[in-house]
């Protein structure tokens, strides 16, 4: 009998000890996501730094308040679309303060799709489009380098034919962030290229496949003509894909980035956008006539030219960071 409750007593023993562990695991998960917060914060900071600079000639020193004129002013300077600014600021009081103004501010990006990243077909095919000297193959490289941190296998398609440059610049980055790419000489068809980058996905088994593609041809009908034949070939060589289309935006080009936008939309249609280059410009309110006007999520931005300046876009840390500047 002794022996008995013994062993009675030994479960005891063993459900106090997962319990101190499981409690020692969610501290650290909490401190890691503090962390986490702080960094992307910190990032959001450094992408504003020369619009809130700009903001500061405004309102030098911060407040409480911030009269009606003045936020106006502020939103104008930073690059907002004037009739975002009049949606934005449409009821508020003479004075306002930050939890009125931060409120205003998100609720410009909530409209915009989100995008179900739950259960991803495999391989993810990603068709990546833009402008030249908007940042396209540095983005390629930071997005392809996330993924591959996180445990993924990634092979790049280096399908910019059409400039010599572009295939040489993304094999480059392929070599540096140590992942395969597809690629063919200047002047073949981009299509073959997306085709034999998503065939080789299906073979080897990775989970992403990053395409590039071109940003300029000789005219906007050819351009056009090229982009939507790479969208027939990949659904040929995987149905259902490309499964996202993302656009790259040059953020020192600010608002006049719409236009292109909506011009690529209506080629192919585009399922979100990454913000480039934003440390670079004071026109980060940009930002929120992008989001609003084009009804497009936008995923990233990214700042500098390292692998790592790329972040998943945050509305609330955005808007934060750029009421921290300007509000006590």
């Amino acid at each position: 009998m002794f022996s008995f409750f013994k062993k009675k007593e030994q479960p005891k023993e063993i459900i106090e000890e997962p319990k101190e562990k499981l409690q020692e695991t969610i501290e650290e998960i909490q401190e890691e996501v503090i962390e986490v917060k702080k960094e992307e914060k910190g990032f959001f900071a450094r992408a504003l730094e020369k619009t809130i600079g700009n903001l500061t000639s405004i309102i030098p020193k911060k407040q409480e308040k911030i009269s009606f004129d003045d936020v106006e002013e502020l939103l104008i300077e930073s690059d907002m679309e004037y009739e975002i600014v009049e949606l934005a600021m449409d009821g508020l009081p003479e004075f306002i303060t930050r939890a009125q103004l931060r409120h205003r501010l998100i609720s410009l990006f909530e409209h915009a799709p989100k995008l179900d990243t739950a259960t991803l077909p495999k391989p993810y095919v990603q068709l990546i489009i833009g402008v030249n000297g908007a940042g396209k193959t540095t983005t390629i490289a930071k997005l392809a380098n996330r993924l591959k941190t996180s445990g993924k296998k990634v092979v790049l398609g280096a399908g910019d034919t059409f400039r010599a440059a572009a295939i040489e610049q993304l094999s480059i980055w392929a070599d540096k962030i140590e992942v395969p790419i597809i690629k063919t000489k200047q002047g073949h068809d981009p299509s073959a290229v997306a085709y034999d980058t998503i065939h080789s996905a299906v073979a080897k088994g990775f989970d992403n496949c990053i395409i590039d593609t071109a940003g300029r041809l000789q005219t906007q009908t050819n351009l056009n003509k090229e982009l939507q034949k790479i969208v027939k070939v990949c659904n040929k060589a995987l149905e259902g894909a490309p499964h996202q289309k993302l656009m790259i935006l040059d953020g020192t080009q600010g608002n006049s980035a719409i236009a292109q936008a909506k011009a690529f939309n209506e080629m192919v249609g585009i399922d979100g956008i990454i913000v480039t280059k934003l440390d670079g410009t004071s026109k980060g309110g940009a930002l929120f006539s992008i989001s609003n006007q084009l009804e497009l999520p936008i995923l990233f931005i990214g700042i500098g030219e390292q692998k790592e300046d790329l972040i998943v876009f945050n509305p609330d840390e955005f808007v934060d960071s750029l009421l921290d500047g300007i509000y006590l």
